[in-house]
Order: C-alpha cells, then structure tokens, then sequence
C-alpha cells in the first residue's frame, strides 16, 4: 500500500458518492492524513442491497482520525448540491478538493435503455460531475493547493465502446470532457484531473454487473485510494491528465499490486474504455465462473456470422499457412473487428500446422489487432500494410509488435493467389 505523507493533513475534501466502494475508500486514505472529509451522498438509510450510509461512512472516516461531515445529497439537485457545499464552507472553513465519484450504470443497447435510466445516466455522471463543479470551484480558487479528480476514463473514441451501450459511454464520458475542458479553464488555478483503474474494481456496482463470482477477478478499492492519494498531493501544475491507477503508482515506486488483489494470484479482468474489447472482458468473466450483466447481444457475439469477405478471406489464409508458416512464425493473433462484419477472429501461427477460424483463440493472443472489418479485408488483399494502418490509426496493436509484421509476409504470399 501507498504509505500516507501527511501532506492532506487539515485539508477538505467533498466527495460524491463516498458512502461505499471507491469513493469511502478514497475519503479513509485522506482521513489517515487527519483531513476534513464531506460524504455527499444519497444513503441515509440503510439499503437492502447496497452496503454504508453516510453515517457510517463519517463513522470510519472519524475512527480513521480524519473529521466527517455526512450530507444527503443527490447531485441532480442544485439547491442539495448548494447547501451541502455552503455547510462544508462553514463547518471547515474552505473546500481544498472535489473528487467527482458519484456515478449511475445502465450496459445496455438504445433500444433496450428506457429514457429514464438514460436521464439517470446523464443526469449523474455528466450534469451532475458539471454542477458540483460549478458551485465547488469558487471555494477551490481560494484553496492554496486546489484540485478536481473525476474518476472517469479516458476518452477512447474506439466504437467498441460506444455500441453495446452508447448511453452509458456518452454519459460517462461527459465527466472525461469536464476534466479536458476545465483543466484548460482552469489551468494555473486548479488541478484538474482523471483517474480509471486498469482492472476491475469490486464493489457493490462490480457484483451487479458480474454476479458473485466476479469479485475474484477484481482488485479492492484500495488501489483506487492510494492513486487518487498520489493524485491529489502533487501540485496545481499536474492538471489535465487521464490517468491509470496502476501507472501512477508504480511512478509511486510501487511493485507490488497483488496486495491489491481480492484473491491473490488469480487472474484479472481488465476494466472497461482501455484496451480489451467488451467481447473480451465478458468471455473472460465466464470462464472464472461470474455472469456478465453486459454480455453483448447475439448481433455483437464473439462469433461472427459464417459466410461474407472476413469468412472469404480466412478461407484463403487457411489455404496458405503451413509448417513451414508456422515455423518461421511461433505467434497467435487475435483480430477485433468492428464494423459491417465486425467480430473476434483468431490466427494461430505457433500450434501444429496451424489453424484459422471465428472466436477467441485457443490460448492466449500474443498479439491483439483492432480495426474496421472494411481495413482488415484490404490489409489481407495486400492493398493495405499493417505498417501504414498501425501508423494511420487504422489499426490497434496491443502484444508483440514483430508479430505484427511477421504477418506481412503472410499477407504478400496470398496477395499472389
């Protein structure tokens, strides 16, 4: 774990949705400092399916030495958002840091997502990320360290992210733009930032989403808290970042995640909006056991439909690759497809004679190439390198690199067929 510095020591923090999950574990690191912490949130009562209130949030926030201000606050509502800042100003004296966590879900397609779970959406996340914003910052520019930390992703324009759930993305994705805009805004005068956990997180949202055998999948909270921790001491100067928890904290010096880790050793399942795709991550839920809540419908499978140009084309990769190919090759490919034709294909180069077909790959990708079902037919056709597509966006290699253009070569023998 992050060791705490002190350096939050007498300041004030009003974070969203700080009764449970990230944004209570993120209120106790900052109280360890001894810091003012106000828990604006909605659970005063005790829920039947979601653990903490804000009292019992301001309870351990007391215990952890910090001083807790608990306010019913729903972050749709100005007058709520209004009375509980000016309560925080009057009770410490100034607001040093927004931490903008409160946030609402719904992974579903457009025609499945009544219009109010989309108002819920943008009214949270993106209205209610603003508003906060808004009545805090005039109270963060008479701070002498000021800073704003949404806990949003970056933002990946990839439409992989957009089409099992365009609500959610666009919802959760205005919190990102608040952090782009307000940053430059802003800058010299707040630190405006964001952070987004490289794996799954487990919490009460988490265990909706995946059943209860998602949670050994998941790191704790914690690893949240101390990125956030590592955020929020550096200076006003550090602004306008998307961030990784994992990546500022092993600029931290820290090497040791699986501290982090619900259960140790067990493998983890990479978050939403960063490299793997949607298919991918719910693949990967089912074979240790959890139910995915998002589970794309039959249209978006990991299985593409046989027959059309991706199925043309395998029939002719499957005609050129031999022991020879397979040699001089040693590498599996995963292709993620979007699109027209999109689906998840596989290229397995290192096993046997080798073998080609729809779906995940036997074992795991060396190498993971996403890209339009249109580029991947052309870049088969030998009308479009790898190289060039890598280089003009069309193309996201995730894995080993030379594999990549090992498979040029692959691409120039069935260009002559």
């Amino acid at each position: 774990m992050l060791q705490n510095t002190g350096k939050l020591a007498g300041c004030t923090l009003f974070i969203t949705g700080a009764s449970r999950g990230i944004g209570k574990a993120i209120a106790l690191k900052a109280a360890r400092d001894g810091a003012n912490v106000v828990i604006a949130a909605k659970t005063a009562e005790p829920h039947a399916k979601l653990p903490g209130t804000i009292y019992s949030a301001a309870q351990e926030v007391e215990a952890a030495g910090g001083k807790a201000l608990p306010c019913v606050v729903d972050i749709r509502d100005e007058q709520q958002v209004g009375a509980a800042v000016q309560k925080a100003v009057d009770t410490f004296g100034g607001i040093d840091i927004l931490v903008n966590n409160a946030s609402a879900i719904s992974l579903t397609g457009t025609l499945e997502t009544p219009m109010k779970k989309v108002d819920l959406m943008l009214g949270v996340n993106l209205r209610g990320t603003y508003l906060t914003s808004k009545l805090v910052i005039p109270h963060l520019l008479k701070s002498r360290s000021p800073h704003i930390l949404n806990l949003s992703p970056p933002l990946n324009l990839n439409p992989v992210w957009f089409k099992n759930h365009t609500a959610y993305t666009m919802a959760k994705y205005g919190m990102s733009m608040c952090v782009l805009g307000m940053a430059e805004e802003f800058r010299g005068q707040i630190a405006v930032n964001a952070l987004w956990p490289k794996t799954a997180i487990q919490t009460a949202a988490m265990d909706m989403l995946g059943g209860e055998e998602v949670g050994k999948q998941c790191r704790t909270a914690d690893i949240m808290a101390d990125a956030a921790y590592a955020v929020l001491s550096r200076p006003t100067d550090f602004t306008g970042h998307f961030l990784v928890d994992e990546d500022i904290l092993k600029e931290q010096g820290v090497r040791d995640f699986e501290q982090y880790a619900v259960q140790p050793g067990h493998p983890l399942l990479p978050d939403f909006f960063l490299d793997e795709a949607p298919e991918t991550l719910a693949h990967q839920m089912e074979q240790h056991g959890a139910t995915p809540a998002f589970k794309p419908p039959p249209s978006s499978s990991t299985t593409p439909p046989s027959g059309g140009p991706i199925e043309s084309t395998f029939d002719v990769i499957r005609a050129v690759i031999n022991d020879d190919v397979v040699k001089s090759t040693q590498g599996i490919y995963q292709f993620d497809l979007s699109g027209e034709h999109g689906g998840i294909w596989f290229l397995d180069l290192k096993s046997g004679s080798g073998r080609a077909g729809p779906g995940q790959p036997p074992i795991k990708a060396d190498v993971v190439m996403t890209m339009d079902s249109k580029d991947f037919t052309k870049m088969f056709a030998g009308k479009l390198k790898p190289t060039l597509a890598f280089m003009s966006g069309k193309l996201r290699i995730k894995g080993d690199m030379t594999l990549a253009i090992k498979l040029e070569k692959l691409m120039g023998r069935m260009s002559k067929l």
